[in-house]
């Protein structure tokens, strides 16, 4: 019973998640997104299974309980490799372990991972399955639309089909085409046309199955528009980043209906005061935390000077909070 109210509770937060995104989704990161809100699902940076086992690099998996619900994302092939490196995310405490099957880097399909595994429906029907048997946390898969020469209309549906016979309940569709041969990442991230249309039809011939929506969505309107379409959920990535409040503070309220009015940018970097002060304290820099938080007044009066002020000070050496409270400054006199 346990179990299906955890589901059940993901599946609700997943409404709203944020996109894993290498070198930015890191756990600084996702601590300050919890401060704007309760609510919406955080998803780690990939990190790889041949990392975790092989290299035995398991402190990629600490995180702030504070962070949860939030999910570990996982890039590899082997089945066996897997379902370890997802038994390890269970017990550092992770809500759900994904599968990455959508991002197109090099590094990625040198190591016969990410979005090359389109093209392999049946051995990544594998992994989930191996993987559902390793761990008690629900396992789900993020994807593209297709790759390369693939038809969408052809390869999504039959790519859908083999991860849900594998008891994959929750999938994330960045409804792009990757390009593995000529497009860069970032290209990747912009140059194929988007094809909503699909994702919207794949939900509706395969209902039970739980469809969040990824790719080019920049604001919490459209967001709200995509779900009003049926969707299950939405993923956001970079407008995320890079405008956190615009994204995250009144999410709560508009995506999952709780009565909550949004903090205030300045009371999300003070909340984040403490963890700062605790990270400098072990021995950590400030700039590796103010550097997710360079957005937080996108917009509003200061936000340069605020932008200014951490991207040149908060690296340097012995840089604490008096840099936060001279750019908060900055802000209150802007106001």
């Amino acid at each position: 019973m346990a179990d299906k109210i955890e589901k059940k509770y993901l599946s609700t937060a997943a409404r709203l998640s944020i996109a894993p995104m290498m070198d930015w989704t890191d756990r600084h990161c996702r601590y300050l997104h919890r401060q704007l809100s309760s609510q919406t699902l955080l998803y780690s940076e990939m990190v790889t299974a041949p990392a975790l086992v092989r290299g035995g690099a398991v402190h990629l998996l600490a995180f702030s309980a504070q962070e949860h619900p939030v999910a570990l994302q996982l890039g590899g092939s082997d089945v066996d490799e897997l379902a370890q490196a997802a038994r390890l995310g269970e017990q550092a405490g992770y809500d759900q372990i994904d599968l990455n099957c959508g991002c197109p880097s090099d590094r990625v399909q040198s190591g016969a991972f990410g979005a090359v595994l389109m093209q392999s429906p049946g051995l990544v029907a594998d992994c989930v399955a191996a993987m559902r048997e390793a761990v008690n946390v629900e396992v789900t898969v993020k994807c593209r639309i297709g790759v390369d020469e693939q038809e969408p209309r052809e390869a999504l549906p039959a790519f859908l089909e083999a991860i849900s016979n594998a008891g994959c309940g929750r999938v994330v569709i960045h409804a792009r085409k990757a390009w593995l041969k000529g497009l860069s990442p970032k290209e990747n991230r912009d140059v194929p046309p988007l094809d909503y249309a699909l994702v919207t039809e794949m939900k509706r011939d395969f209902p039970d199955l739980h469809i969040s929506i990824n790719g080019g969505i920049a604001s919490l309107d459209a967001a709200q528009a995509l779900l009003a379409q049926g969707l299950d959920g939405v993923m956001i990535g970079r407008s995320a980043y890079h405008q956190p409040w615009d994204i995250l503070a009144d999410a709560d309220r508009r995506i999952f209906g709780l009565e909550r009015a949004p903090i205030s940018p300045e009371t999300a970097v003070r909340r984040m005061l403490p963890y700062i002060e605790n990270h400098l304290t072990q021995g950590g820099r400030l700039n590796q935390v103010t550097r997710h938080m360079l957005g937080l007044f996108a917009g509003r009066p200061g936000a340069r000077s605020w932008r200014r002020l951490l991207s040149e000070e908060a690296s340097r050496d012995g840089a604490g909070l008096e840099t936060i409270e001279r750019g908060l400054a900055f802000i209150s006199e802007a106001a």
